[in-house]
């Protein structure tokens, strides 16, 4: 590519970069001299999962990675420990060290269903951040003024409304930052929401004579509810651990316009590809549920193989087209009880829910049928013998067989 093809590509669904001028010296440098950038993104361990508005950033380091540059995936676990303040009405609870660790391990198996594991350079902050002393921690904290840091929309607030404010708070920015100087980064990328932390890094990196990094922001990705950002709280989000299946059917889940947002940020076809697409949907060339499909084959082919997203393709149109039950119904054994099961906890047993609480909410929204019967009563309970069929949603399915 060009100079200015790199640049189309690698700002493509970018809210800012700071600077455009910036980042296209640095690619003619790296051109010029064939070292590739250091580009940077940081995800703090804060759950075990990774949903689809996660890969916004990780999509785009691998936009880089396509390019040749040198992807730094950082995971947070020493700022994971303190919890990231951005955007919090109040202080969060940290984690343990073994909730971090853990999850940790999941972020990095994840990843690489995107990014190539041979050319991406997994890091922790712990590595630098645990060697730091007390005087260069002091001399960090230093480099910020507490009137700066109330300039932050949210710590500005909570000031405002008299909320608490940990000083431990006030340091994440500046260690977030500290990272960018500890990896000598040249480009750093990071949701819209993290700005104030991403610049942090370029004022630390001039601090230690460095070349200011890159900045380069990313929007939140909005939930299938197509208002709210995606969220696992919200129950708005596509995880990229869940089923074919689920991946697929929440896709087509999503309001027709919104299937282009996530085209933009997610989808490997071309702007062009995106915007013909459009066009023909909108001069009814192409009917919506085609488009979508396309972009629900696209992102199941990601995360699970393109046999699963042709065999996720085929289950839907059995079980919404045909109504019929899907080709690859799971099946479990139990041991058969003289007395019955809780239906909360045979949803648990069966797989299809984490939790009984989960399960408690999905049949109070009239979600779950037992033998194609709705059940709306949390107490229900089901005689262990025989065979039960269990649905829970629109795609989740069990059949329960006591022996």
């Amino acid at each position: 590519m060009s100079i200015s093809e790199q640049m189309e590509y690698l700002t493509r669904g970018a809210v800012q970069v700071i600077s455009p001028e910036d980042l296209e010296k640095k690619l003619r440098k790296s051109q010029a001299s064939g070292l590739p950038l250091r580009v940077k993104a940081g995800f703090d361990p804060t759950a075990p999962d990774l949903h689809l508005g996660h890969t916004v950033l990780i999509q785009k380091m691998k936009h880089f990675q396509d390019l040749g540059h040198e992807i730094c995936f950082l995971i947070g676990d020493f700022t994971g420990m303190i919890g990231d303040p951005t955007g919090k009405s109040e202080t969060r609870k940290p984690l343990s060290a073994q909730d971090v660790a853990t999850n940790a391990e999941t972020y990095k198996e994840q990843v690489f269903k995107i990014l190539d594991p041979e050319k991406t350079r997994v890091v922790f902050n712990s590595h630098w951040l645990n060697k730091l002393t007390s005087k260069e921690m002091i001399e960090l904290a230093g480099q910020l003024t507490v009137a700066r840091m109330l300039e932050r929309e949210d710590f500005k607030q909570r000031f405002a409304g008299e909320k608490p404010i940990g000083i431990h708070e006030f340091m994440y920015p500046l260690i977030q930052g500290y990272d960018s100087v500890a990896l000598k980064a040249d480009v750093e990328l990071g949701g819209t929401d993290q700005l104030f932390n991403l610049l942090m890094g370029r004022d630390l990196q001039r601090a230690w004579g460095q070349s200011p990094q890159v900045v380069l922001t990313m929007p939140l990705l909005e939930g299938l509810d197509g208002a709210n950002k995606m969220s696992k709280s919200l129950g708005n989000y596509i995880g990229i651990t869940e089923s074919a299946d689920d991946i697929y059917g929440k896709t087509l889940s999503m309001p027709d316009q919104l299937m282009f947002r996530y085209y933009e940020l997610l989808s490997d076809l071309s702007l062009g590809e995106v915007t013909e697409l459009r066009r023909r949907m909108e001069a009814g060339q192409a009917h919506p549920k085609a488009i979508k499909q396309r972009l629900a084959r696209e992102l199941v082919a990601r995360f699970h193989g393109p046999e699963a997203a042709g065999r996720a393709e085929e289950n839907f149109e059995r079980v919404f087209k045909q109504h019929e039950l899907p080709a690859d119904l799971p099946e479990i054994t139990l041991a058969a009880e003289p007395e019955p099961l809780w239906l909360p906890r045979l949803l648990c047993d069966a797989g299809l829910v984490k939790s009984t609480g989960e399960a408690r909410r999905m049949i109070q929204q009239q979600a779950v049928s037992v033998n194609g019967d709705k059940i709306t009563a949390v107490e229900t309970t089901i005689p262990a013998t025989g065979e039960v069929l269990l649905k829970v949603g629109k795609r989740r399915f069990c059949r329960v067989i006591f022996r």
